[in-house]
């Protein structure tokens, strides 16, 4: 855990933990929305059922007017047929009587001339009278006092006729107006049935599921935690340990890749840098031994000494040692730099090859050293470390050369190809890529004074890519033709 981040005490610490809570919420949120659409639909769909039965109802008590018969009181639903210019209901029941219809109408009596057959529905105010005594039911469905949807429908007493009208009770010219009350009850009660059910059964499932994902994360994370306790076994004195590769195919197991392939680099890296302090000791000891032994001769002889040659060898020694711990901090600082990054300042290799050429005190006066380019070759980096680069090889082939070194500098595209060739005996092509391993020198059988430090070439390919240039060794017939091939940069003169 970040220390600039401290953790929420609410949110729990365990992968496990949060995986679950998050599903939950996830589902929490699903659910919720789910049982609320549900809840709507089912309280649509039980109120359209009751309209439905409301309107069956109303076309009943229609059809048994335009006969001339009073409707039955014992109606599935409240209703109640008023007339006008009549006081009391003509008919009434499904449990209006609760309000005493016959002494005076509940329902309002048509005050409009409306379309015989057109069906209304609307809300109405059903009055909560208090001057009446309600029956031995007494008001049970509690219509007094609310407001309710009314679906209702006008029929003329004239379209009966006078004696199916005398036979109701009302007026020839009278309007009768036929109610049906809309009891939305059985919506509602079907609704809230369903939410319950739906609550008991949302939690359930939210148990269910947190649970669920807690235990398949659980299972799944088992090959990590395989994975953690193996890897934290690895120590710097034995990283060969390596994890198990699940043969599943999925995340894990490129994790688990992944780090054998970070552990084998690991792995790798502490072998070079075993070797390389072993070859880095061995190289210092050589001249340290010499100069040691050169010395306590010396002083175990002072009066047969020769002082100056004394002199001389520890002087040529010590400007080995001067070279090679040089070189031993140039690639430590090289080692912490990441490749790519050299400082782009514009660099013409022409001049400086030229430089080099002109400055190269050569240890033979036999060799001849000479300089081949047409135009300047600019690119960007270092010019220290490009001087440094092209003097190492130099260096190198001075070793070799039987009597001529060839500098050749040439733009090609996109691309400044510089390349240092020697008239000596070659490299095998085995060892085209070994020389530029550290500590490596292919002339064993050389004296140690006059061969090199053996790290030359190497930091002169590590200069090369970091510059995002190649070395490599170019196939010759004749001699060692090193290959440097770097990116061109625009002649300053052409812009």
């Amino acid at each position: 855990m970040n220390a600039t981040e401290p953790r929420r005490r609410w949110w729990p610490r365990s992968v496990r933990a949060r995986t679950a809570l998050a599903v939950a919420s996830t589902a929490a949120v699903i659910l919720g929305g789910t049982g609320w659409w549900v809840h709507h639909d089912v309280h649509r769909q039980g109120t359209r059922i009751a309209e439905e039965q409301a309107e069956r109802q109303l076309w009943s008590l229609c059809a048994q007017l335009r006969q001339g018969a009073v409707p039955d009181p014992t109606g599935t639903l409240p209703y109640e047929v008023v007339a006008s210019g009549r006081r009391s209901a003509v008919a009434y029941g499904g449990g209006m009587d609760g309000l005493d219809p016959g002494t005076r109408h509940v329902l309002p009596v048509p005050s409009e001339t409306r379309e015989p057959g057109l069906l209304t529905i609307r809300p109405l105010r059903i009055p909560d009278r208090g001057d009446h005594k309600p029956s031995s039911n007494g008001d049970w469905l509690g219509l007094a006092g609310g407001t309710h949807r009314v679906m209702f429908a006008d029929i003329g007493a004239a379209a009966l006729g006078g004696e199916k009208a005398a036979e109701l009770g009302v007026a020839a010219d009278a309007r009768l107006r036929v109610y049906v009350v809309v009891l939305p009850r059985t919506a509602e009660k079907i609704t809230e049935t369903t939410d319950g059910v739906l609550l008991r059964a949302g939690l359930v499932s939210l148990v269910l599921i947190a649970a669920a994902a807690y235990f398949t994360v659980r299972v799944a994370l088992r090959p990590v935690e395989a994975i953690r306790a193996l890897t934290a076994s690895v120590t710097a004195s034995d990283p060969r340990e390596r994890v198990t590769v699940p043969a599943t195919g999925h995340e894990i197991t490129a994790l688990a890749t992944t780090i054998n392939a970070t552990l084998q680099r690991l792995d790798d890296a502490a072998a070079r840098q075993r070797r390389f302090v072993a070859d880095a000791a061995h190289e210092l000891r050589s001249p340290l031994t010499t100069l040691l032994a050169s010395l306590e001769v010396a002083l175990a002889y002072p009066e047969r000494a020769d002082w100056p040659a004394t002199a001389t060898t520890a002087a040529r020694q010590t400007r080995r040692l001067q070279a090679l711990a040089e070189d031993l901090l140039l690639l430590a600082r090289l080692d912490t730099r990441a490749p790519g990054r050299a400082e782009a300042e514009l660099v013409d290799l022409t001049a400086t090859a030229a430089r080099l050429t002109e400055q190269y005190p050569l240890p033979d006066s036999q060799l001849t050293l000479t300089c081949d380019s047409t135009a300047p070759a600019y690119t960007r980096g270092n010019p220290d470390a490009y001087e440094r680069l092209l003097r190492n090889l130099v260096d190198n082939a001075a070793r070799h050369a039987a009597h001529r070194i060839q500098i050749t500098v040439r733009n090609e595209d996109d691309r400044v190809v510089l390349t240092v060739h020697d008239d000596g005996p070659g490299i095998p092509a085995a060892d085209a890529e070994r020389v530029f391993e550290r500590f490596v020198r292919l002339d064993d059988a050389r004296s140690r004074d006059q061969g090199g430090t053996g790290l030359g070439l190497a930091i002169a390919r590590d200069l090369a890519h970091r510059h995002q240039g190649t070395l490599t060794l170019a196939p010759r017939t004749l001699g060692a033709c090193f290959h440097l091939s770097v990116p061109r940069a625009a002649d300053p003169a052409e812009g």
